[in-house]
């Protein structure tokens, strides 16, 4: 038996009035999905514990089999692994979005914050902002790392822990509140706008149409993470495929191999069949007993509040990724177990994480449940199957209780 989870980031939502009271889930053709779900378990599962943020840290750390009170030390740390940063136990991790704010004459407290990832900007192109924010910033107990796409980091050597306010909670408000109170991440914040607004690779995106990454963001502290062996824990031998560095730092953290996706960027155009594709291989060909498919593209579509975006990365997912990994088993002879979910909701209203339950659907290929006639946010409400600890549903998809 293999084991497959499809985590379609941030997919699920609330209700909008320009589609006629339907989610964005609802308003997409999936008919892969509609056509599992009458076959599959069906029901809502919380991923995120009562008190903690509603982040796709939290929340894969938990569709992982991870309890987030037990395990969660902070996002960036996950990244960290990742990248390969050099992390100590008194250091502390900060995530350092590259992100585009307003550009009118005034204070840096008074500029807005415009869009948290730059026009998902090229991860070459970040990787030449964040050269020049080393030269210009970097001092003695701190450095930096370029990651993937606007997602980067800051190591502080004997740092704390500091409640920062990601940037994407604050799209189109007046930075000032929201500064940290640390001078020196306070200070190098607004130096990075002074080196980076005139940047020749911003110039050159303005000239392209394109958002510039005129500043550093800060969020996301904590201490380095120690997560327990997957494959100790659950007997399976597991691969992560993802374009982003914290999936593929609860990876590293795990224990499992990560595969790299060309054309897999995190975006709407990311190489769905691709992700899709490799899956199938590590799964019928390579001796793998379990595959992690994670796509950010209905997250980011959300963050940016583009209703229609979203209902296309939902609808490629379903076409590119669902149906390919489910036609390739099959037609390798596999016997397999499918999760299919969400891992928190990004609401296109919200333009953020909220933390309500997800729908999720689950197919065995070897026997049919009785499901509802369609998989959304609706039809998973109205099938009375609840799991409260989500953490717990990796268990339930293993068949298994995970030591």
């Amino acid at each position: 038996m293999k084991y497959i989870v499809v985590l379609s980031d941030g997919m699920a939502g609330r209700p909008l009035k320009e589609l006629g009271g339907k989610t964005t889930l609802e308003a997409a053709y999936v008919p892969e999905m509609d056509r599992l779900a009458p076959i599959s378990e069906v029901g809502l599962v919380s991923m995120v514990p009562e008190g903690m943020a509603p982040g796709s840290d939290t929340a894969n750390l938990a569709v992982m089999g991870y309890d987030p009170k037990v395990y969660y030390t902070g996002r960036s740390p996950l990244e960290a692994l990742s990248i390969g940063a050099d992390m100590k136990d008194s250091d502390v991790s900060f995530r350092c979005n590259l992100v585009t704010l307003s550009e009118e004459d005034c204070d840096y407290e008074e500029r807005t914050i415009l869009d948290h990832s730059s026009d998902e900007i090229t991860t070459e192109e970040a990787a030449v902002l964040i050269e020049a924010l080393k030269e210009g910033l970097e001092e003695k107990g701190y450095r930096f790392y370029a990651g993937t796409s606007y997602r980067h980091l800051l190591i502080q050597e004997k740092g704390s822990v500091l409640e920062l306010v990601p940037p994407h909670d604050i799209l189109t408000r007046k930075i000032g509140e929201y500064l940290p109170k640390d001078a020196t991440l306070l200070r190098m914040m607004k130096e990075s706008y002074n080196i980076l607004k005139n940047h020749p690779v911003n110039e050159d995106r303005i000239r392209r149409g394109l958002r510039p990454a005129n500043s550093a963001w800060f969020w996301g502290a904590g201490k380095k993470p120690s997560l327990d062996s997957f494959e100790k824990r659950t007997g399976k031998k597991g691969v992560m495929i993802s374009a982003v560095d914290l999936l593929k730092g609860i990876a590293v953290g795990a224990g499992m191999d990560s595969i790299a996706v060309e054309g897999a960027n995190g975006g709407l155009h990311t190489n769905y069949r691709g992700k899709a594709k490799a899956a199938v291989r590590a799964l019928a060909h390579e001796g793998y007993d379990f595959a992690y498919i994670h796509v950010e593209a209905p997250d980011e579509m959300g963050h940016q509040g583009n209703m229609e975006d979203k209902i296309a990365a939902i609808e490629n997912i379903d076409e590119k990724v669902l149906k390919t990994v489910i036609c390739g088993l099959e037609e390798a002879g596999e016997e397999y177990r499918l999760l299919l979910l969400p891992d928190h909701p990004t609401p296109i209203e919200v333009r953020t994480h909220t933390g309500e339950a997800v729908p999720y659907l689950l197919y065995d290929s070897t026997f049919e449940e009785k499901g509802p006639a369609v998989y959304n946010e609706k039809s998973a409400a109205g099938t009375g199957n609840v799991w409260n600890d989500g953490y717990k549903l990796m268990g339930h998809l293993l068949q298994e209780e995970i030591c």
